[in-house]
């Protein structure tokens, strides 16, 4: 049971670090494209690195063992992140279809977060047992 719990563990977080790594690269190094988007939406410029950096800060929090409080932190983040960009999107006047991709980020974000608590709940009983 527990190594099913670490598969799905892994799959949904490494779905999902690739999806924000994905999304912060652009952000870090300003590419066209996201100021044009940025732009679109109202939000400036000098906001966009920021958030690049933010993102990749929270992938290398959830993929690194430990720190517990910094893994909550970074799931929030990217809830509010994609929550955020949802809204902005929507308040645009962009078509549904768009939103897909913040459905797959909540799904991914959702699935990593349970899995996560599974596997310490996991290991938490597994260290009992054995004391």
């Amino acid at each position: 049971m527990m190594k099913l719990i670490r598969v799905w563990y892994w799959v949904f977080t490494a779905l999902l670090a690739a999806l924000m790594l994905a999304g912060s690269i652009p952000d870090i190094l300003s590419v066209s494209a996201a100021v044009d988007l940025f732009n679109r939406l109202g939000y400036p410029d000098y906001l966009l690195p920021f958030l690049g950096i933010a993102k990749l800060l929270g992938v290398i929090a959830i993929l690194v063992p430990g720190f517990p409080r910094l893994k909550e932190w970074a799931y929030a983040g990217f809830f509010f992140d994609l929550a955020g960009a949802m809204y902005s999107t929507i308040a645009v006047g962009d078509p549904f279809r768009s939103w897909i991709i913040f459905f797959v980020g909540f799904i991914l974000i959702a699935g990593s977060y349970v899995f996560h608590h599974k596997k310490l709940a996991g290991v938490t009983m597994t260290d009992s047992t054995h004391t």
